[in-house]
Protein backbone atom coordinates (compact mmCIF):
# COMPACT_ATOMS: atom_id res chain seq x y z
CA UNK A 1 0.00 0.00 0.00
CA UNK A 2 1.07 3.43 -0.47
CA UNK A 3 2.30 5.57 2.33
CA UNK A 4 2.00 9.29 1.65
CA UNK A 5 4.48 12.16 3.96
CA UNK A 6 3.85 15.26 3.66
CA UNK A 7 6.41 18.19 4.55
CA UNK A 8 4.74 21.46 4.93
CA UNK A 9 6.00 24.89 6.40
CA UNK A 10 8.85 24.60 3.39
CA UNK A 11 10.98 27.60 2.72
CA UNK A 12 12.16 26.50 -0.56
CA UNK A 13 10.86 23.45 -1.89
CA UNK A 14 13.70 22.83 -4.18
CA UNK A 15 16.21 23.00 -1.58
CA UNK A 16 14.21 19.87 0.92
CA UNK A 17 13.55 18.23 -2.75
CA UNK A 18 17.12 17.91 -3.33
CA UNK A 19 17.60 16.95 0.44
CA UNK A 20 15.35 14.57 0.45
CA UNK A 21 16.24 12.63 -3.13
CA UNK A 22 19.92 12.81 -2.24
CA UNK A 23 18.82 10.61 1.45
CA UNK A 24 16.76 8.51 -0.63
CA UNK A 25 19.38 7.99 -3.54
CA UNK A 26 22.20 6.91 -0.76
CA UNK A 27 19.58 4.54 0.85
CA UNK A 28 19.39 2.55 -2.39
CA UNK A 29 15.99 4.08 -3.59
CA UNK A 30 14.33 4.86 -7.41
CA UNK A 31 12.73 8.06 -7.39
CA UNK A 32 10.13 9.77 -9.31
CA UNK A 33 9.63 14.06 -9.18
CA UNK A 34 6.83 15.45 -10.44
CA UNK A 35 7.08 19.29 -11.01
CA UNK A 36 4.55 22.03 -11.75
CA UNK A 37 6.41 22.82 -15.23
CA UNK A 38 9.67 22.78 -17.26
CA UNK A 39 10.91 26.15 -15.32
CA UNK A 40 11.11 24.46 -12.62
CA UNK A 41 11.98 20.94 -13.65
CA UNK A 42 14.98 22.52 -15.17
CA UNK A 43 15.93 24.25 -12.20
CA UNK A 44 15.40 21.08 -9.83
CA UNK A 45 18.23 19.63 -12.23
CA UNK A 46 20.30 22.14 -11.87
CA UNK A 47 19.84 22.16 -8.27
CA UNK A 48 21.06 18.05 -8.12
CA UNK A 49 23.92 18.84 -9.71
CA UNK A 50 25.09 21.56 -7.05
CA UNK A 51 23.64 20.70 -4.17
CA UNK A 52 25.92 18.14 -2.18
CA UNK A 53 29.29 19.48 -3.24
CA UNK A 54 31.16 16.31 -3.34
CA UNK A 55 27.96 14.22 -3.75
CA UNK A 56 26.09 12.70 -7.05
CA UNK A 57 22.86 12.05 -7.99
CA UNK A 58 22.24 10.78 -11.05
CA UNK A 59 19.22 12.03 -12.88
CA UNK A 60 17.66 12.54 -16.14
CA UNK A 61 14.17 14.22 -17.95
CA UNK A 62 11.52 11.53 -17.99
CA UNK A 63 11.83 11.63 -21.88
CA UNK A 64 15.77 10.75 -21.26
CA UNK A 65 16.32 7.10 -23.06
CA UNK A 66 18.13 6.31 -19.97
CA UNK A 67 14.92 6.77 -17.80
CA UNK A 68 14.51 3.27 -17.02
CA UNK A 69 18.45 3.11 -15.62
CA UNK A 70 19.21 6.31 -13.73
CA UNK A 71 17.67 5.93 -10.12
CA UNK A 72 15.98 9.54 -10.65
CA UNK A 73 13.51 10.83 -13.18
CA UNK A 74 12.13 14.41 -13.30
CA UNK A 75 9.00 14.69 -14.85
CA UNK A 76 6.31 17.43 -15.35
CA UNK A 77 2.83 17.32 -13.64
CA UNK A 78 0.78 15.03 -15.53
CA UNK A 79 2.94 12.12 -16.27
CA UNK A 80 1.19 8.73 -15.91
CA UNK A 81 4.39 6.52 -17.10
CA UNK A 82 7.37 6.27 -14.74
CA UNK A 83 9.86 4.15 -14.73
CA UNK A 84 10.02 3.15 -11.40
CA UNK A 85 7.20 2.70 -8.75
CA UNK A 86 9.09 2.72 -5.36
CA UNK A 87 9.07 6.86 -4.46
CA UNK A 88 6.98 9.59 -6.07
CA UNK A 89 8.33 13.61 -4.69
CA UNK A 90 5.18 15.52 -5.80
CA UNK A 91 6.21 19.25 -5.98
CA UNK A 92 3.13 20.66 -8.40
CA UNK A 93 -0.11 21.40 -6.69
CA UNK A 94 -2.68 19.27 -7.99
CA UNK A 95 -2.85 15.28 -7.21
CA UNK A 96 -0.25 12.80 -8.72
CA UNK A 97 -1.74 10.40 -11.98
CA UNK A 98 -1.01 6.61 -10.72
CA UNK A 99 0.54 7.76 -7.24
CA UNK A 100 -1.29 4.62 -5.74
CA UNK A 101 1.34 2.67 -7.97
CA UNK A 102 4.70 4.14 -5.68
CA UNK A 103 5.38 2.27 -2.14
CA UNK A 104 5.58 6.11 -1.03
CA UNK A 105 4.60 9.29 -1.99
CA UNK A 106 6.46 12.28 -0.86
CA UNK A 107 4.47 16.04 -0.92
CA UNK A 108 6.58 19.12 -0.54
CA UNK A 109 4.10 22.04 0.78
CA UNK A 110 5.15 25.84 0.71
CA UNK A 111 4.11 28.21 2.79
CA UNK A 112 1.74 30.44 0.78
CA UNK A 113 -2.03 30.10 0.50
CA UNK A 114 -1.36 28.93 -2.88
CA UNK A 115 0.37 25.70 -2.26
CA UNK A 116 -1.62 25.14 1.29
CA UNK A 117 -4.97 25.09 -0.18
CA UNK A 118 -4.06 21.92 -3.10
CA UNK A 119 -2.08 20.50 -0.01
CA UNK A 120 -5.30 20.12 2.13
CA UNK A 121 -7.24 18.54 -0.58
CA UNK A 122 -4.41 15.86 -1.52
CA UNK A 123 -4.29 15.24 2.40
CA UNK A 124 -8.38 14.56 1.93
CA UNK A 125 -8.27 12.61 -1.49
CA UNK A 126 -5.21 10.48 0.42
CA UNK A 127 -7.02 9.74 3.34
CA UNK A 128 -10.05 8.60 1.88
CA UNK A 129 -8.29 6.27 -0.19
CA UNK A 130 -6.84 4.86 3.01
CA UNK A 131 -3.05 5.50 2.30
CA UNK A 132 -1.12 5.74 5.89
CA UNK A 133 -0.25 9.65 6.30
CA UNK A 134 2.57 11.36 8.04
CA UNK A 135 2.66 14.86 8.28
CA UNK A 136 5.75 16.85 9.16
CA UNK A 137 7.07 20.55 9.79
CA UNK A 138 10.12 21.16 6.93
CA UNK A 139 11.32 23.92 8.82
CA UNK A 140 11.11 22.69 12.47
CA UNK A 141 12.23 19.52 11.46
CA UNK A 142 9.64 17.99 13.79
CA UNK A 143 6.85 14.85 13.28
CA UNK A 144 3.59 16.43 13.13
Amino acid sequence: MTSVQFYHNTGDPLVLACELIGKAHRSGRKVAVISPDAAMAQRLDRQLWTHEPRGFIPHVMSGSPLATETPVVIGIAGEKEWPHTDMLFNLATGLPAACERFRMVIEIVGRGEAELSPARTRWVHYSQQNFPLKAFDAERRIAL
